[in-house]
């Protein structure tokens, strides 16, 4: 267990104490078991979902109000997705060229038929 140390007004080490001095899962521990001694209790409190939903709001309403920050997060999403789309645009056009026929063309509609198709000989008789 690593301990922390601090130096008083007077310029003196001292070890630290209290909660935050303690190892993580010591603290986690404690916690713990105090959560469920006020569950067994009946004093612990549970969001309703309404509750919950307004403290939502709030940590949104928050958020959103620093205008720099909303900024910053919409471009990085806006990049995603422009990355996305790109993956698709690129997926699709590997899969489009394997289901060509020799001769035709991206741009060639599917109507279009070639002299010699046998789809194209059914249709002209």
């Amino acid at each position: 267990m690593e301990t922390t140390q601090q130096t008083d007004s007077s310029g003196r080490v001292e070890p630290a104490r209290g909660f935050a001095s303690m190892a993580d899962d010591r603290q986690r521990e404690i916690a713990r078991k105090g959560g469920r001694a006020a569950h067994a209790k009946g004093t612990a409190h549970e969001f309703t979902t309404d509750e919950a939903r307004a403290a939502g709001q709030k940590g949104g309403q928050r958020v959103s109000a620093n205008r720099e920050h909303m900024s910053r997060i919409g471009r990085i999403g806006g990049k995603k997705s422009a990355g996305r789309r790109q993956e698709m645009r690129d997926q699709n056009k590997i899969g489009d060229a394997s289901d060509r026929r020799p001769g035709q063309t991206e741009a060639s509609d599917e109507t279009t038929r070639q002299p010699g198709d046998a789809e194209s000989s059914e249709t002209q008789r």
